[in-house]
């Protein structure tokens, strides 16, 4: 068993057990802050377009300040910029529980908080990224970042499971506190982590060096084709802006909520997190560019049977064609869970050190990105094709594009892990 269970080595490394513990609780702790500002903007405003304007509040920081947070990161200590943005992120979340326990019942003062927050997330998260590769040798990369996608997606599914849960009898103070809380353990971590100045030319933290992190992935097909092969897959093959319509519609559930719709939202991160836990395989892939179009392509397949299941249901069979749909969903999140993790490694073990901070900043602008553009998309060919219909073509169309892109760059089909040794 221990050759197909996740790969654990990782945390033999003491920088890495550190940080990946602390996560194990900030993690959770984050998440309570999500679901925490979403019900008390609802409480407040009882609007839910205030609600979905929180989006906007976080998308326009994550990308603005996750390509400029790319570019810190290509010219400072990226423990430096760990330690600044973690204090950052424990001072916002103290904010949060100031003005809830001082009741300020602002709701832009809240959004505003809000977009500061995903802000230094954004800064934190490409040098995050980038340091992983001075901590550990390249052949332990896939392993960690499978360890590291499968902590998160857990703590999507708990997070909010927890946090639903203990607003009612607590309330908005009581878990923007134990966010605040739990933060100081990923200080800790980031504090006891070596020096890890840029190896290499740096440049200047500006415009000229975010562009200069565009023109030199234009140089690199391979890495090119880890941010195309994404966007295929995301673009096309993300149906959740359709699971409340198929969730009433071909399901039978209520207009809001009930359990078909909760029982879609969870699917993806289920399978991640299972995928994740069976990741033992991951480690010994050293095709890794053929890795991730297989995991794309198998991606656009459950999401294709997805679409069937949802357009075969009947009100007589509606459960088992719900429990299909299902396991199409936790397959497909499993398959992406393995694509990422190998994305990732690509991005740090393949590029220089002295532009893998702006390449993970262009990193979470297309896992960000894509996923938005996707609820775009599928909204407006579902009231076309209808909701079934769009999610099966979709599947479809990540299918084919990824074999075209894949056949257009043979390159990346070819491309095999980099070993080093660790460094730090």
């Amino acid at each position: 068993m221990s050759r197909f269970l996740a790969d654990t080595r990782p945390l033999r490394n003491a920088h890495f057990r550190r940080l990946w513990t602390a996560n194990v609780i900030t993690v959770i702790g984050a998440q309570l802050t999500v679901v925490a500002v979403a019900a008390q903007i609802y409480a407040i405003t009882g609007s839910s377009a205030y609600v979905g304007l929180s989006g906007l509040f976080g998308l326009v920081p994550l990308i603005v300040f996750g390509l400029w947070g790319g570019a810190l990161a290509d010219h400072f200590d990226r423990r430096t910029i760990l330690i600044v943005t973690t204090l950052g992120l424990i001072l916002t979340s103290a904010g949060f529980w100031a003005q809830a326990a001082l009741h300020l019942e602002s709701v832009w003062f809240l959004l505003g908080l809000f977009a500061v927050q995903q802000a230094f997330l954004a800064v934190n998260q490409p040098a995050r990224s980038a340091a992983l590769p001075r901590l550990l040798p390249a052949d332990l990369l896939p392993a960690a970042n499978s360890l590291n996608m499968t902590l998160l997606m857990a703590g999507g599914i708990a997070g909010p499971l927890i946090g639903g849960a203990l607003i009612p009898p607590l309330g908005f103070a009581w878990l923007y506190g134990i966010d605040t809380l739990t933060l100081l353990a990923t200080l800790r971590a980031v504090v006891l982590l070596p020096r890890l100045p840029v190896e290499g030319v740096t440049v200047s933290p500006g415009l000229r060096s975010v562009i200069g992190g565009f023109t030199y992935l234009a140089t690199q097909p391979v890495l090119m084709m880890s941010f195309v092969v994404d966007l295929i897959a995301m673009v096309f093959g993300m149906p959740r802006a359709l699971f409340p319509q198929l969730a009433h519609e071909q399901f039978g559930g209520p207009t809001g909520g009930g359990l078909a719709f909760a029982l879609l939202f969870a699917a993806i991160p289920i399978g991640a997190v299972v995928g994740g836990v069976f990741s033992g395989w991951v480690s010994r892939v050293r095709r890794q560019g053929l890795a991730v179009v297989i995991a794309v392509v198998v991606w656009g397949v459950a999401i294709t049977g997805f679409g069937l299941a949802c357009a075969a249901a009947s009100p007589g069979a509606s459960m088992i064609w719900l429990a299909i749909a299902i396991a199409c969903l936790i397959a497909g999140g499993a398959a992406d869970m393995s694509s990422a993790a190998f994305r990732t490694s690509m991005l740090q073990s393949a590029a220089s050190d002295a532009v893998r901070g702006r390449l993970q900043g262009v990193f979470i602008v297309v896992v960000v990105g894509g996923p938005r553009i996707a609820d775009v998309a599928h909204g407006s060919a579902a009231g076309l094709a209808g909701a079934p219909a769009t999610a099966a073509a979709g599947g479809v169309l990540v299918v084919i594009l990824t074999l075209a892109a894949a056949l257009a760059v043979p390159s990346f089909l070819r491309y095999r892990l980099v070993t080093g040794e660790n460094r730090a």
